[in-house]
């Protein structure tokens, strides 16, 4: 329905806009339907939240309801010709990332300053601490409602989701966009068992395939794992290496490769 999802995006951007500015917000970005906003007051941010989910809640929409998922981070930017960069900012988008239409997510930051300053009818409960994409170090996320909003979701889109064992990266992973959509896409073909990326040493081979790692992960229903040979100079090391990341122990006379075998069998 191409003419009636027109009708629907602008009221939706009406929505958003009208629910970010009447609160004190700025729209410094918007990136195809997602709006980026600044707050001079966490609480400010909260309360535009609430009031835009219970405008779109309350939308007459002709076709499928628009569901919108949001994240609040508070944090330092750069700020350059209008617009806003940096970890924060990055922080707050893998958090949105994590969550589902209709959703409200608070980094821990966040519900610290918001505590205490919601109305009595507004719950704000505790999702746990999760790994988020591409992120080093984890965040304790917290969930927002009141009456008449969706309260309950599926589990949040984190690694924290999906058996792994990826190694959390220090660095943020930047550009090569093209490059991990190429590896990921061929790696998903029927026909590809095994995927090789080769080149000289330190030009982030390693890295890359990490990345891929983590952006594939909800595409595979028992996660990713990655195993180091990087230490391993004899080739008879290299699967008990392979069974270690997958938590495989050697079990009486079988050999550990049927065990292996085993293991994997039914997994995807």
């Amino acid at each position: 329905h191409p003419q009636t999802m027109r009708r629907a995006l602008s009221r939706h951007d009406d929505l958003l806009r009208q629910g970010i500015e009447s609160h004190g917000g700025y729209v410094f970005k918007t990136v195809g339907d997602a709006f980026c906003a600044a707050f001079a007051q966490a609480a400010d941010a909260l309360v535009a939240a609430l009031a835009i989910q219970e405008g779109l809640l309350a939308e007459e929409w002709r076709e499928t309801p628009i569901r919108v998922r949001m994240a609040l981070h508070t944090g330092e930017a750069d700020e350059r010709e209008g617009d806003y960069f940096g970890p924060d900012v990055n922080r707050v988008a893998r958090l949105m990332s994590a969550g589902h239409g209709g959703q409200i997510l608070l980094s821990g930051l966040t519900e610290q300053l918001v505590r205490g300053q919601v109305r009595e009818d507004v719950a704000i409960r505790s999702l746990g601490s999760h790994r988020l994409k591409d992120l080093g170090n984890p965040e304790h996320v917290y969930q927002v409602t009141e009456p008449g909003l969706q309260a309950d979701f599926p589990p949040l889109n984190s690694l924290n989701t999906y058996p792994n064992n990826l190694p959390a990266q220090r660095t943020s992973f930047i550009g090569r966009e093209e490059e991990v959509t190429t590896v990921a896409d061929t790696l998903a073909r029927p026909e590809v068992r095994l995927l090789t990326l080769t080149g000289s040493g330190g030009t982030g081979k390693t890295r890359l395939s990490l990345q891929v790692a983590v952006e594939s992960l909800n595409s595979y229903e028992d996660g990713a794992f990655f195993v180091t040979l990087a230490p391993v100079s004899d080739s008879d090391f290299v699967l008990p290496a392979i069974a270690q990341s997958f938590g495989v122990r050697p079990s009486g006379n079988r050999p550990l490769v049927e065990r292996l075998k085993e293991y994997l069998a039914d997994k995807q």
